[in-house]
């Protein structure tokens, strides 16, 4: 099904957008993500696809006017990045709480300063209360593959929220990659138009987004939360959906590695096949590692993960980004807190790494797991290549 091609998955994305038919694209240049919506602006430029294309002055603008676009009743798509996030959050909240669905790539970019236009997640960390459902991809077929998913999300009734497919910014962006390309009617055949419950309408009028007085504001957040926690089960039911008609298969956590290992690294995103290569070696040389990697970020996937990392005495959590003046990177803060107060818990080891696009290799990742299982990572955090005898 579908043909397989070389790709840049900045490309792909685009082409997942295209296959979905959105209706609007709304669209404000930002690196590392800028080839995402100019390729769409060349779609809709030539007639590849049948939708309004809306240039704005700023990110703050592309998230109202999409915002906008879906009350109307569209099928709405935007990118982003890093500061473009940070400009976003305003209206990201807004977005949410009205129940609005629509889709965003956000190609994960350090925040400044220093400037930096290279990869980490500082960005979408600092978004993560926004009410948004969240998903990582660790490669470009992943990237395609879970935009089409998102879509389906989003849009299904027993959610109605936007969502954001996370791309590690130039790791993924902007490399070239082969991704297989489905057939157009095998996406109809996947993703139906999108029927809006309510929209703006003139001839029957509704009110979105009307002021939250202190006696229905707690009620409104708590359907925000049962929505995103109950879609859950909607992420899992696409995602099977998808491997039945795709024949490829993605679950809210995976695990690879040694069954049953003692030491685990956890990961998200696309650092996560550099450490799969170095646990592939670890266990060829007779070690006891395994792996345990993170797609779904929000809602977080608790029992999941909780099965996945069964009988693990320690995990090596890699954060990508920092909480300065926290006790520990977000990741891991989600993890002692799901382990608080179980018998079973295993010890967690915190190390930042990989920020600002610093390369993290497989070499430094079987460093980090024979300093683990020796003891000499210890404390809340470390901060890998500063802290640590890494260079």
């Amino acid at each position: 099904m579908g043909k397989r091609v070389g790709l840049e998955v900045s490309l792909a994305v685009a082409e997942a957008v295209k296959l979905a038919n959105v209706d609007v694209v709304s669209a404000y240049p930002i690196t590392p993500q800028t080839h995402i919506v100019e390729e769409l602006s060349v779609y809709v430029a030539n007639g590849e696809l049948d939708a309004e294309f809306i240039p704005v002055e700023s990110e703050h603008s592309a998230m109202s006017a999409a915002l906008g676009a879906v009350a109307a009743g569209a099928r709405v798509y935007t990118a982003t990045a890093s500061q473009g996030l940070a400009l976003m959050h305003e209206i990201l909240f807004i977005v949410s709480g009205m129940r609005m669905p629509m889709v965003m790539t956000v190609a994960n970019r350090a925040l400044s300063a220093p400037i930096s236009i290279w990869n980490d997640h500082g960005d979408i960390m600092a978004e993560r209360d926004i009410g948004w459902v969240q998903i990582f991809a660790e490669n470009g077929q992943e990237a395609l593959d879970l935009t089409l998913c998102a879509f389906k999300i989003a849009e299904d009734k027993r959610v109605l929220l936007p969502m954001i497919v996370n791309i590690d910014g130039f790791t993924l962006s902007h490399v070239i990659e082969p991704v297989i390309i489905p057939d157009h009617a095998e996406v109809d055949a996947f993703l139906p138009p999108y029927t809006p419950m309510l929209k703006l309408d003139t001839d029957n009028p509704v009110t979105f987004g009307p002021v939250g007085v202190p006696e229905m504001y707690t009620e409104a957040r708590k359907q925000l939360e049962q929505a995103i926690i109950g879609s859950k089960p909607v992420v899992e039911e696409v995602l099977a959906g998808f491997g039945a008609a795709f024949d490829r298969h993605y679950k809210l956590v995976e695990q690879n590695g040694k069954p049953g290992a003692k030491t685990r690294f956890v990961t998200m995103g696309s650092l996560g096949e550099t450490c799969m290569t170095a646990v592939d070696e670890l266990v060829a040389e007779g070690q006891d590692a395994g792996q345990t990697r993170i797609r779904l970020w929000r809602p977080f996937p608790e029992e999941e993960f909780l099965a996945a990392c069964a009988g693990a005495e320690r995990l090596v959590v890699i954060d990508r980004a920092l909480s300065p003046g926290a006790v520990c990177g977000p990741v891991a803060s989600e993890l002692k807190s799901l382990f608080y107060g179980r018998p079973d818990a295993p010890e967690i080891i915190n190390l930042v790494a990989g920020l600002g696009g610093r390369d993290v290799t497989v070499r430094e990742f079987k460093e980090m797991f024979a300093m683990a299982v020796s003891g000499k990572l210890s404390g809340n955090y470390m901060m890998w290549g500063v802290e640590s005898h890494a260079s």
